[in-house]
């Protein structure tokens, strides 16, 4: 992105994104798409949901820009845009009328995929390609999963997308901001106090974009995926052991749950607003390793990454923890 217009440019994403936000209250509320309180629900009160288009097309906007004034990006640029459109389409329709799981998840493999193949056109590794497939299919579901309170899911979505703009080269940073400008439209109508939820069409998309964004450090070699993993790691660690736990319990794991370090939190007595700032303190500070790490050669940059993710998950199990203490 050039600097001349990158200002103005992100700042119009801002606007649009916002826009679109108000827009899909106003539909959502005509439409009765609300999220209604419940057992396995974090919120008291029945709230919008379905926001999350407005992230969605902002960035389909932007990437369509971008594809006009930098030609030879277009085609790369179009076959993104059909993955994120697979994965936000399977997700709008599913909040406004459930869906079984297999249908959503032979979506997201198929967006996967178009990924998959994008970074095999740019790198021929099927390492790299193949590992960009898996990782799309995670977070889309892992932004999902943890989507349940006030402004977590976005504020997580905006500071990694920051730390990529840090971490990409420069050519390519600018699509990282374009997304962290997304989210910062839609962020004021979900947190301190949610007027709409971004539902599964956003949750979904976000998890698509950033996955986006990790091919994209891949494909340029920005740093290794140990490293690249580092800004997601507060969603990867709290998802992976909560599903690893339901699924050494025999429970169902694909139904709605308030098992997450999140909602054990929330129910303990701790506000959505103090929870989502403790989870963006754990995000600023990944942020920085993230930058310190990339600095390292190898294997110390991957060691460091390991390190981090080892804390993360002893302090996931302290956290967890106390907050079984706090509701016994």
């Amino acid at each position: 992105m050039q600097p001349a217009w990158m200002v103005p440019g992100l700042l119009a994403v801002v606007l649009v994104a916002a826009w679109l936000t108000a827009m899909a209250r106003g539909y959502a509320l005509r439409r009765q798409l609300l999220d209604q309180p419940g057992e396995r629900r974090s919120h008291a009160v029945a709230t919008p949901r379905g926001g999350g288009i407005a992230i969605v097309a902002s960035q389909l906007l932007a990437c369509l820009c971008i594809g006009v004034l930098f030609p030879a990006a277009a085609a790369t640029l179009a076959v993104f845009s059909a993955g994120l459109l697979l994965v936000a389409g399977i997700g709008w329709w599913d909040d406004h009328r459930p869906l079984p799981a297999l249908p959503r998840l032979a979506v997201h493999v198929l967006a996967g995929l178009l990924l998959a193949g994008l970074v095999w056109h740019w790198t021929g590794d099927a390492f790299r390609a193949a590992s960009s497939a898996l990782l799309a299919i995670g977070l889309i579901n892992v932004w999902n999963f943890m989507d349940g309170i006030d402004g977590l899911a976005a504020t997580q979505a905006l500071l990694a997308a920051l730390a990529y703009a840090l971490l990409l080269p420069t050519p390519v940073a600018g699509l990282a901001l374009v997304l962290a400008a997304g989210v910062a439209g839609f962020l004021p109508f979900n947190f301190p106090r949610a007027r709409i939820f971004m539902g599964d069409v956003g949750s979904g998309a976000l998890g698509y974009l950033l996955a986006g964004l990790v091919a994209l450090g891949l494909a340029t070699r920005s740093a290794p995926l140990a490293v690249l993993l580092i800004p997601l790691s507060a969603f990867l660690v709290d998802a992976g052991l909560t599903l690893a736990g339901r699924i050494l319990r025999g429970e169902r794991w694909m139904e709605p749950h308030t098992q997450h370090l999140y909602q054990r939190w929330v129910k303990s007595g701790h506000s959505h607003v103090t929870v989502t700032l403790g989870y963006a303190l754990f995000g600023v500070a990944g942020i920085a390793l993230t930058l310190v790490s990339h600095r390292l050669s190898s294997p110390w940059n991957q060691l460091a990454a390991m390190a981090w993710g080892a804390v993360a998950a002893g302090l996931w199990f302290a956290l967890r923890n106390t907050s079984n203490n706090r509701e016994g």
